[in-house]
């Protein structure tokens, strides 16, 4: 412990924000700001695809379906090699590493997000749909008035519960050069060399901390939203008397 204590001491700055200001920014700040970008991209995309998942339209529909099963069947690390080697084709110049892995990760978490929004939508009761239609609005009004605030208040535990899973995915960006935790945590075993366990031992600690935060995060949202559904509780038996005292009658 007191060896890890004195590599933080040393190094606790590259291990925060990597070589910057005199370099690229890195380490924890680095995987935070590429995790919060990423679900940030990709939630609008992921809203369309979860609302195209369930459109009755079949061009709409098939494309998006075959855009998730694709996505969601093959490695994360395999999409970085596809995008590291194909973006570049696709715009005529390189992207950094930082750019490649927020790419990768706003195209891979879209499939994730679309299921997300999918589950979301799908949990409603079909009297939502059926209503909003019934008063006249239009399908595309009926989604984007009624459907989707409701569903997206209810899908806040599920996103901020993606976020974790970002944050454990964008460690493979050590793989193209991301200067984030990771790679700041290789810099310094590269420098002290005869301590690799205490090293990547303050990497797993600061990935359990950030993580088990929004896991907490998650569920807090989650029993706030329960309670929101169920709405006020009468918990003692005079408050309960009270209630039904003070209940108007109802005139026949």
């Amino acid at each position: 412990m007191s060896e890890m204590l004195t590599i933080l001491q040393q190094n606790g700055m590259l291990f925060l924000m990597g070589q910057y200001p005199n370099g690229p920014l890195g380490g924890v700040l680095c995987t935070l700001l590429v995790s919060l970008m990423a679900i940030v991209l990709a939630l609008p995309l992921g809203v369309l695809l979860g609302v195209a998942r369930i459109s009755p339209y079949r061009m709409l529909r098939w494309p998006a379906t075959a855009w998730v099963y694709v996505l969601r069947g093959v490695p994360l690390l395999m999409v970085i090699f596809w995008t590291y080697f194909c973006v570049p084709l696709l715009l005529g110049h390189t992207l950094s590493g930082f750019g490649t892995m927020l790419v990768t990760l706003v195209i891979y978490e879209s499939a994730y997000i679309a299921e997300i929004v999918r589950a979301g939508i799908q949990a409603l009761p079909q009297g939502q749909y059926e209503a909003s239609r019934a008063l006249g609005m239009s399908y595309t009004r009926t989604f984007r008035l009624v459907i989707l605030p409701q569903a997206l208040y209810n899908m806040l535990p599920s996103l901020v519960s993606q976020l974790v899973s970002i944050i454990k995915d964008s460690t493979l960006g050590y793989v193209i050069n991301v200067p984030e935790l990771t790679f700041a945590a290789n810099q310094v075993n590269n420098q002290l060399l005869t301590k690799p366990f205490q090293v990547f031992a303050i990497v797993a600690i600061s990935y359990y901390v950030i993580c088990f935060s929004l896991t907490w995060l998650a569920g807090y949202l989650e029993r706030r939203i329960a309670a929101k559904r169920r709405g006020p509780a009468v918990s003692t038996a005079p408050q309960r008397a009270a209630l039904l005292v003070n209940k108007p009658a109802i005139e026949e």
